[in-house]
């Protein structure tokens, strides 16, 4: 049976989505923590950038450009990975990107855009389950696997975002199942989800339409709804204040040293959400909007 992670030193740990955000403040507190680190991002330029300044505190961390929507290119992280270090211990599948969904319907959303969002942020994590997972397991050496969800869809369901909230909930599935499937495998290795938050984060996700590949590009779409997090928070409805990557890479690591599957900051309002919607479920409830 997996026992947690307690401490970081020395261990070796994979980050996709490492160039910015959660996946750079993670890339930042693992190496505080003496971890030796490999960054995988789609944007080299960025990715570059952030591993030249994070290397400049000292630590030892290296980078490779990976696509995690093709699943040769994370075949081809992994292999990087262990070919240089000989082992990982621990893998943040975070990867992924927002799209400009919201105020349109889920029935006028072009094949593309579920291409592009479920191409990043299911089939990322699926990709790096398969070419990361096999290989923990045959190491024999403890580990744990994180896997970043959200709130939103993840726990309960924004309407203005069908297509992110739809992936996000998939990723909680997928997770849960990867936690069952290693226990009944007796493994050495756990698996956690990660939902950021409570509040929004501040991070570029908004604006991952520059790495939107050609091919999945829509001629006829109106472009995104919002540029900011602070427009998603208007023309969402919700409460606006943001969560730093910083406050979220924390309390990941924390939950990580627990052995905690569900890595989610206490949130009143959540816990609310989550609440009212599972009681909704047990009452056989038709779900309302959110006011």
């Amino acid at each position: 049976m997996a026992q947690p992670v307690r401490s970081f030193e020395g261990r070796v740990a994979v980050v996709t989505g490492g160039a910015s955000g959660v996946g750079r403040a993670l890339g930042a507190a693992l190496l505080r923590e003496g971890a030796r680190v490999v960054l995988a991002d789609v944007e080299k330029g960025a990715l570059e950038r952030t591993t030249a300044e994070l290397g400049e505190s000292g630590g030892e961390i290296s980078s490779r450009v990976t696509d995690v929507s093709d699943g040769a290119s994370v075949e081809a992280l992994a292999a990087h990975a262990f070919d240089a270090h000989g082992a990982v211990h621990l893998l943040f599948n975070n990867a992924g990107i927002g799209l400009g969904e919201a105020q349109r319907r889920v029935w006028t959303l072009p094949e593309t855009d579920w291409s592009w969002g479920l191409g990043v942020n299911v089939w990322g994590v699926i990709h790096g389950i398969r070419a990361f997972v096999p290989r923990m397991l045959a190491s024999g050496e403890p580990g744990w696997v994180v896997n970043t969800s959200s709130g939103n869809g993840g726990l309960t369901i924004l309407p203005t975002t069908p297509i992110y909230s739809a992936t996000k909930a998939a990723l909680t599935s997928i997770t849960e199942t990867l936690h069952y499937q290693l226990l009944m495998e007796d493994a050495a290795i756990g698996a956690s989800a990660l939902f950021p938050g409570p509040f929004l984060v501040n991070t570029q996700i908004l604006n991952s339409g520059r790495n939107r590949p050609a091919e999945l590009s829509d001629p006829d779409s109106p472009g995104a709804d919002y540029v900011s997090m602070e427009d998603l928070a208007r023309s969402s409805g919700v409460r606006f204040r943001l969560t730093e990557p910083e406050e979220v890479a924390g309390y990941c690591l924390e939950g990580v040293r627990a052995g905690k599957f569900w890595i989610l900051p206490p949130s009143e309002d959540q816990d609310a959400r989550v609440r009212a919607r599972y009681e909704g479920i047990l009452a056989r409830r038709n779900p309302e909007l959110p006011e």
